[in-house]
């Protein structure tokens, strides 16, 4: 990816109109943009100092970060749970352009975005410059691999859409195979898949994959839950350390009783074509590999014009979520570290946080448009964490405040949990009455139609 500074101020587009430019169509940038879009929308699209609300997204379509994983399994249909951004953006008032930024002149005020290219290498849309008054920069993170041997050749990751649903294809087709094969553990219809990284990603995709076996011997694959094998690797002592002690615990005991082989304190030294090499000699044997470990921002970051990144890439920002160097450049989710003066680490790259500091720009912002007010500075609340196994159990910790801080629970009172967070961003999306029908019509095709993907 080009990551050039550019130095020569290009020509600025024309006409007085003022511009926001949100790159990024993740859970911060997406809300973002359909808040704003409606404020301009209430406003008035001539009334004075209103920019132009424009978001910019190499995908066609969004979804819900914390749902990929089902995706990627097939437990859940992508076409059902995602959101255009052409119709989101007609609906909500805002202007998409689909594009990939390369790089900024900060000088000018011009986002360059690279050319898009089809998977035949055929040009679809040439490089452009867009103009902007206030930039905001939303572009999220992917997995990190540290630099492992292998793990770009032979790895699947699921950082977006299109990679879990090419990952979801791949196991489908595996599937079938094992299915055609008729076999039974160590010939050809045994499929094994191993995922690196005992995070939540990594520890829900395993109950999925669970989950998915079994459902598809239900629907007549006799035996094809004992023909599937999967491994969970995490490098450190135990799994989702981010979370209490209890939960870790009982997560582990749960994959393990589902028949979830899982590995702790056990690093990969490479990724070859049939599995993981492991730091003490020995090799863990995979048809398919995922890589859920580490987060880091894109890597163009690091070449933006000259602004401030740390070692994983992600943008250095005040509490007012301003980049360090520059006020007209904001940075919000996983691609930005705010690190507190009382702390001595930054925020965490989840999308609570990416959703808190959205909604604080949605808050602030728009003063900040219209008259030059100042944007305080953000402050996090730590809401807890879940972690949801799927149809099999879920896990939460309440967070650092309030009455019950620090209370773990589980059981259907976490899976209802789970839930509401997904609901909740829908109907911030797409208004409450309309939200409340997408929940409906998910409630109706859990009912009607197959519970995995089939096709």
């Amino acid at each position: 990816m080009n990551t050039t500074k550019f130095d020569s101020p290009p020509d600025l587009r024309a006409g007085p109109q003022r511009s926001l430019l949100i790159v990024g169509g993740g859970i911060a940038g997406l809300e973002l943009a359909t808040a704003l879009g409606r404020w301009r929308r209430r406003l008035g699209a001539r009334a004075a100092n209103v920019p132009d609300i424009t978001l910019v997204d190499r995908d066609f379509a969004h979804v819900w970060k914390p749902m990929l994983h089902t995706i990627a399994a097939g437990t859940r249909d992508i076409h059902q749970q995602q959101t255009s951004y052409i119709a989101q953006a007609r609906a909500a008032g805002f202007r998409y352009e689909p594009g990939e930024l390369c790089g900024v002149h900060r000088g000018s005020r011009i986002a360059h975005l690279a050319a898009m290219h089809a998977e035949d290498g055929r040009l679809l849309i040439p490089a452009r410059r867009l103009h902007y008054d206030t930039l905001i920069v939303a572009v999220g993170s992917r997995a990190n691999d540290f630099g492992t041997p292998g793990v770009a050749a032979h790895c699947h990751t699921i950082d977006s859409r299109q990679q879990a649903d090419a990952f979801g294809q791949e196991v489908r087709l595996r599937l079938l195979q094992c299915m055609a094969h008729g076999g039974v553990p160590g010939v050809p219809g045994t499929l094994s898949i191993a995922i690196v990284g005992g995070g939540a990603t990594g520890v829900e995709l395993a109950a999925e994959l669970t989950g998915l076996a079994a459902s598809a011997e239900a629907y007549g694959a006799h035996g094809l839950a004992t023909r599937v094998r999967i491994t969970l690797i995490e490098s450190a002592p135990r799994l989702l350390a981010a979370f209490p002690q209890d939960i870790s615990s009982g997560v582990q005991a749960r994959l393990e009783a589902l028949g979830v082989r899982v590995r702790t304190a056990t690093r990969v030294a490479a990724a070859t074509t049939n599995g993981f090499l492991l730091a003490d000699g020995s090799e863990v044997g995979a048809s398919l590999r995922v890589w859920a470990a580490g987060v880091k921002a894109p890597d163009f970051l690091a070449g933006l014009d000259g602004l401030e990144t740390n070692r994983s890439h992600q943008l250095l920002v005040r509490p007012s979520l301003q980049t360090t160097l520059d006020d007209h450049i904001y940075a919000v989710g996983d691609c930005c570290s705010l690190v507190y003066a009382s702390a001595d680490r930054p925020l965490p790259p989840t999308a609570q946080v990416a959703h808190q500091q959205a909604q604080h720009l949605i808050r602030h912002l728009p003063a900040a448009l219209l008259s030059g007010a100042t944007v305080p500075d953000f402050r996090h609340t730590d809401m807890g964490a879940l972690v949801s196994l799927g149809d099999y159990d879920a896990f939460g910790a309440l967070g650092k405040t309030g009455l019950f801080k620090g209370v773990t629970f589980k059981g259907r009172l976490a899976q209802y949990s789970h839930e509401w967070l997904y609901r909740s961003h829908q109907a911030r999306l797409h208004g409450f009455w309309r939200g409340s029908l997408l929940w409906f019509v998910d409630m109706l095709n859990s009912r009607l139609r197959a519970t995995i993907r089939l096709d």
